[in-house]
């Protein structure tokens, strides 16, 4: 599960207010050692306001092995996670989260490490933290009923 939550490039996010359902697509970077998904987004929006109300969340992570043709059956492994957000204010917080989602996402990281990840830019960005508490997974690396 957390090797999903490693290689991953984005995960789906779900959360509510007021008995209604919202739910994004997000880039992200896990940390091993803490348990946790950074994710960087604006200051204001619905997702905002939404994690405001309600901070608990539910999310997913998806390894899409792809459609096996002729056999009714999707291959994919996926990683379930819940967990509560905050926003992260300390700037050398800030500066490790940006590293870890820039080193998942990025082919040449220390470039942009060393190009855009300034005090500027740290002090500007907005960077969420989701503290995980629950995990599950299910995966379907073969295909089990061949017509």
């Amino acid at each position: 599960m957390i090797a999903i939550l490693e290689s991953a490039k984005y995960i789906t996010v779900a959360m509510s207010a007021n008995d209604e359902p919202y739910l994004v697509t997000l880039s992200h970077g896990y940390e091993r050692e803490k348990n946790c998904i950074y994710f960087h987004c604006a200051h204001e929006g619905k997702k905002i306001d939404i994690l405001k109300e309600n901070d608990t969340v539910w999310g997913q992570a998806l390894e899409d092995h792809g459609y096996a043709d002729g056999s009714c059956d999707h291959l994919y492994a996926t990683t379930q996670f819940k967990g509560r957000v905050t926003f992260v204010t300390d700037s050398k917080e800030k500066r490790h989260a940006l590293s870890i989602m820039i080193h998942q996402l990025e082919s040449d990281p220390q470039k942009v490490i060393e190009e855009q990840v300034t005090e500027d830019s740290v002090e500007r960005v907005n960077i969420g933290r989701i503290e995980i508490n629950y995990m599950s997974g299910k995966k379907a690396k073969e295909v089990i009923i061949s017509l």
